[in-house]
């Protein structure tokens, strides 16, 4: 089965970005596809490469870019979502005139296309947070 996942959640608030990279790694152990998880609203921040937690808690970021790099698993931060929450690729830091990007690289910006897309495309689209 061919999975899409759509994460509303930031990864310190509930659980929901948590339980969407769990359920992603269990679907793939069992010979499922993720083939894109499209982060919505305070979901970008899964993204940030900038957070940093505290020794005694869990790294939120490792999971994910583990999960995109392992199985080829498309991470796309909404471009809308993102600006609004400082989060910029190299290209989107370049065009505001910003320091730099504040988003992981294993992560892209881009429009709500492409949840349109991987819905149309995935067997099931799951939505985690909200």
């Amino acid at each position: 089965m061919n999975y899409a996942l759509l994460v509303l959640s930031a990864p310190v608030s509930g659980h929901g970005a948590r339980t969407a990279v769990r359920f992603a790694q269990r679907a793939i152990a069992r010979g499922h596809r993720i083939e894109r998880v499209f982060f919505l609203d305070e979901g970008v921040s899964t993204g940030s490469q900038v957070a940093v937690f505290p020794q005694d808690e869990e790294d939120r970021l490792a999971p994910w870019i583990e999960l995109a790099r392992q199985h080829d698993v498309e991470l796309v931060l909404c471009i809308s979502s993102a600006l609004k929450r400082g989060m910029l690729d190299a290209a989107e830091a370049d065009r505001f005139d910003r320091p730099g990007p504040t988003a992981h690289p294993a992560f892209v910006i881009s429009g709500l296309g492409q949840l349109v897309d991987a819905a149309a495309s995935a067997d099931r689209l799951l939505t985690f947070g909200g």
